[in-house]
């Protein structure tokens, strides 16, 4: 009696702690997560943590709630010059209204692949349509990318999804119309090439000319100032001279003629041709220089 009496209370526990255990489940950080109670939603805002719920009754679906990558296949679009071109995307996106994810796609992350899929071909397809070939290479990606986002996002709203970034990877020509615009871009940049370099070589000629300027301006002011220079030293040696030769006459054409003798005489191969009575000779014989 006892023994059926304990078995009683163990199995009493055991339902109890499997019913408590089916009672409660966990949300992670990175999870968005619904209560369903037959079939239905119930609840939706759960934050991560633990949560109760009624067993046999209740049940729970749990989303990823990470931003997720959808890699697109390549892709043949057309622009406006009806020249194809195939393109290379990738979608970040994540879940935003769980509710409506759910219910639109029962959710289910493939077939919210092929949706986001459907979208960002037809964007992209709209966008590539109204530019040229060289557009959608050089000049306009970053702003079809952008366009592409907000239009994806936009119609990705009705299955509860948020679109993050639309990217484009690549883009590649076909054939003929890729050596055509690769022909054209050679010789656009051939064409710039040229122009930088005359509009480099005119400004070039400019700085030259202008340096060729300066530096006869600076010569001419140069040489007027030397010559200013060279005359006041004349004139101030010519007063020194004259100052001299008046405080004393003789002594003056005596040091003269001595510096006469040593610029005459400097060499043993200097001859001279000239009278030894001449002028030349004047304190030669005589230091008082007298005739």
């Amino acid at each position: 009696m006892n023994q059926n009496k304990s078995l009683g209370i163990v199995i009493l526990l055991g339902a109890v702690l499997v019913i408590g255990l089916l009672s409660i489940f966990t949300v992670d950080e990175r999870e968005k997560a619904i209560l369903l109670r037959l079939g239905k939603i119930e609840s939706t805002d759960f934050a991560p943590g633990l949560h109760f719920k009624i067993p046999f009754i209740n049940n729970v679906r749990k989303f990823d709630g990470r931003i997720l990558t959808m890699d697109a296949e390549p892709e043949t679009f057309l622009t406006v010059e009806k020249k194809n071109v195939v393109v290379d995307s990738f979608v970040k996106w994540r879940i935003d209204n769980v509710s409506t994810y759910f219910t639109a796609l029962g959710g289910d992350e493939r077939m919210a692949n092929v949706r986001l899929s459907q979208i960002i071909k037809d964007a992209l397809r709209e966008e590539f349509a109204r530019r040229t070939i060289q557009d959608v290479i050089s000049g306009e990606r970053a702003e079809i990318m952008n366009i592409a986002t907000v239009t994806a996002d936009k119609k990705s709203k009705e299955f509860g999804v948020e679109v993050i970034d639309v990217r484009i990877m690549r883009i590649d020509l076909k054939g003929e119309v890729s050596d055509a615009v690769y022909r054209r871009m050679e010789a656009e940049r051939t064409r710039v090439a040229k122009d930088f370099r005359s509009k480099g070589a005119e400004q070039a000629e400019r700085i030259r000319a202008d340096a060729d300027k300066q530096r006869t301006v600076i010569i001419a002011e140069a040489y007027r100032e030397a010559e200013l220079l060279r005359g006041q030293g004349d004139a101030k040696a010519s007063e020194i001279y004259a100052q001299a030769y008046n405080k004393d006459r003789e002594f003056y054409s005596f040091y003269r003629s001595l510096m006469a003798y040593r610029s005459s005489f400097n060499s043993k191969e200097d001859i001279m041709v000239i009278k030894p009575d001449a002028d030349f000779f004047r304190y030669f014989n005589n230091q008082k220089g007298a005739n």
